[in-house]
């Protein structure tokens, strides 16, 4: 006898139980399971693509057909077929009489070359991928067994690499409401900078702004080649080591960047460096604290709340914080005119000003 595949659920939702006519009730669709267990195969395909130069030669080459292009990239023409066949699921390129070409998506985001290019960003932003395998011991035992402070530069030096281009952009969309552009002669302080993106696109836009950049012994060295690269070295000071304990001068910045650094540092340490902060500043100076940050009930941020677990899957004590934890951090700090600004997707920066009787 023919049954719906959900027989059982016929006698707990008839009309005389849930007030309707009757009828199947449909469960939920499984598609997002099914999304999940495809994400680490997602991943590693675009990983893949970008390791074989894939989406910079389509840029060279133009529409392709797969033996061409793997003919250029040297690579098994069946399984570059295949990946081929990944890349185009995941929605970076396009197929049309047997040849592939780039989406608009890839040519903004996944060629090397673009101002937008998130290439070197791809591969990194997960984190030391071991760390996910031994993501349930990492929960069971409250700490990662390899956590990336063990070697903080040789997991730091990539990242801040992968990272300049997505920041800077952000920072320099960001003078249309900070109008950075328009201050008289602004100092700088670039706390774990990285490569710092932020006080390059002020000293960029800024001819009379100088800089005060710091980072880790190592990692430092990436903000050095930026800034000289672009001719910026006689207006930057570089000051190596931890910003916990690097000697500050009090009152003197008109400008104290905090870009994605907190959420590395636990409650504790984003304290502190808030706190010193707003020590750095002069009176009317404002704080630019950059980072992922969740909403009031953490369940709808997507991109915050995962950013959390990366952190929880590598570092002894990163987190994310909600939008209300910072806020109220920086109103206890002392700072005044709290706002927040979103330059571009998913970057979004607290603005607060030290009040000019403050000290």
């Amino acid at each position: 006898m023919a049954d719906s595949p959900y027989p059982e659920l016929k006698k707990t939702h008839t009309m005389a139980h849930v007030g309707r006519p009757y009828t199947d009730y449909k469960p939920p669709a499984a598609a997002p399971v099914w999304a999940v267990i495809e994400g680490y195969g997602r991943f590693h395909v675009l990983v893949s693509a970008l390791q074989l130069n894939l989406f910079d030669t389509l840029d060279e080459l133009g529409p392709s057909t797969p033996d061409d292009l793997a003919e250029q990239l040297d690579v098994s023409a069946p399984h570059l077929a295949t990946l081929l066949d990944g890349v185009i699921a995941l929605g970076f390129l396009e197929r049309h009489r047997g040849r592939v070409q780039l989406n608009d998506t890839a040519r903004r985001y996944l060629v090397s070359s673009s101002p937008a290019s998130m290439a070197d960003l791809v591969p990194v932003s997960p984190g030391p991928l071991a760390n996910w395998d031994r993501l349930t011991d990492t929960v069971r035992a409250g700490a990662p067994a390899e956590p990336i402070e063990n070697d903080p530069a040789n997991f730091y030096v990539p990242l801040v690499e992968g990272t300049f281009t997505t920041i800077n952009r952000c920072a320099q969309r960001a003078d249309l409401q900070l109008r950075y552009s328009a201050l008289d002669c602004p100092r700088v302080l670039d706390l774990g900078a990285g490569g710092a993106p932020w006080a390059i696109a002020v000293l960029e836009a800024n001819d009379g702004a100088s800089a005060v950049v710091n980072d880790l012994d190592g990692v430092i060295d990436v903000a050095q080649e930026k800034v000289a690269t672009r001719g910026l070295l006689a207006r930057c000071e570089f000051r190596a080591g931890d910003f916990h304990d690097i000697e500050l001068e009090a009152d003197h910045y008109d400008l104290v960047v905090l870009g994605h650094v907190c959420r590395s540092e636990g409650i504790d340490g984003a304290l502190h460096l808030i706190v010193r902060a707003y020590d750095a500043l002069r009176p009317g100076g404002r704080l630019l604290l950059g980072d992922y940050f969740c909403d009031e009930e953490r369940s709808q941020a997507d991109h915050a709340l995962m950013m959390g677990v990366t952190m929880m899957a590598s570092t002894r004590v990163g987190a994310t914080f909600t939008f209300g934890q910072v806020n109220g951090w920086l109103d206890a700090a002392g700072f005044d005119d709290v706002r927040v600004i979103e330059p571009i997707g998913f970057q979004h920066v607290f603005v607060a000003t030290k009040p000019r009787g403050g000290s």
